[in-house]
């Protein structure tokens, strides 16, 4: 009788927010894909690309966790960076097309002018995305235009650097680790710091520790399940579905906890005769709708919680959210 390998074995439907500690070298999408292959899944998706320069914590939703990957894009995210100052290049990091060097003009700074540089982008700024990263133009990302030759230059958006600490000077270089809004390019902040001191500056080495409440240190490594044995390959898809945080962890909206379960799968918006308990949230606010200690939707508050009891004093049943995002048992 043939031995059963892992191509063999059918896994039970899974769910989850898996924190990846990317390596250098592959893209986001590569990660994504090895997870696919892993648990033989294809609802797979990230909250966040990281360059294949770039390293560390790579949010990947699998399942129905995808569905919750919307509300982790736009977390604070914080950076570990180092750059050269009097280098140019294409990407704006350390893999691209030298353009200009203005590596003499470095020695002209002192510690005191970096400083001041650095420190005067705390805030929110307006900033420019780099010609080669995967912000989407006309539905095409634009290193994939920039491999063309077609250079796409996109209106500045505004960001913000919350903080920017650690700094280490040994010049040309600079490293400093920095927390800023969701959709804040480190490259080009490395490079607009460059310019602003005059001598342009590349991104050397960059590695992201923190999406939100999420933290590189509880991520694990992916390695490409290629040319595994059936043992290795199974041992590595085990610590997958080990580390997986299911739904019920990852978001931190209010929670309301409802009584009935078919009511909200049948899409019937919840009223006051349906809240059981309820943290406190505010009226157009995202809130998390529980079962039994299940997550079962997303909804919008359409009051403010207070407003219930008095709701209830006056037997008056109206709607308390507007559902938005029903999690259905398969």
């Amino acid at each position: 009788m043939s031995r059963k390998t892992w191509s063999d074995v059918v896994l039970p439907t899974v769910s989850g927010i898996l924190l990846v500690d990317k390596e250098k070298g592959p893209t986001s999408h590569d990660v994504v894909e090895r997870i696919r292959r892993l648990l033989r899944i294809r609802q797979v998706g990230h909250a966040g690309t990281l360059d294949p320069f770039a390293t560390g914590l790579l949010v990947v939703g699998v399942g129905k966790a995808t569905r919750l990957l919307e509300y982790l894009q736009h977390a604070d995210k914080v950076y570990k960076v180092k750059f050269r100052l009097g280098i140019i290049t294409d990407t704006f990091d350390i893999t691209g097309q030298v353009m200009e060097d203005h590596s003499e003009e470095v020695s002209k700074l002192s510690e005191e002018d970096v400083l001041h540089a650095i420190r005067s982008f705390v805030g929110t700024y307006k900033q420019v995305p780099p010609a080669y990263s995967a912000k989407k133009y006309q539905g095409k990302k634009l290193y994939e235009l920039a491999r063309k030759g077609k250079i796409i230059n996109l209106p500045p958006r505004e960001v913000t650097i919350y903080d920017i600490w650690g700094i280490k000077i040994s010049l040309p270089e600079i490293e400093f680790t920095t927390k800023v809004s969701s959709g804040t390019y480190i490259r080009s902040l490395c490079m607009d710091i460059g310019y602003k001191l005059g001598c342009g500056a590349t991104a050397v080495e960059l590695r992201r520790i923190s999406v939100g409440k999420f933290v590189v240190e509880d991520a694990i490594m992916i390695p490409e399940p290629k040319n595994f044995d059936s043992e290795t390959f199974e041992n590595l898809q085990r610590v997958v579905l080990e580390n997986l945080i299911p739904l019920e962890r990852v978001l931190d909206f209010p929670k309301i906890i409802v009584g009935s379960q078919e009511k909200v799968y049948n899409g019937v918006q919840p009223k006051v005769e349906d809240i059981m308990e309820y943290e406190t949230f505010k009226k157009d606010q995202l809130v998390q709708l529980f079962y039994n200690g299940k997550l079962i939707a997303i909804a919008r508050a359409e009051r403010n919680s207070d407003f219930i009891e008095t709701l209830k004093r006056h037997n008056r049943n109206e709607r308390i959210a507007t559902l938005l995002k029903v999690f259905k048992e398969e």
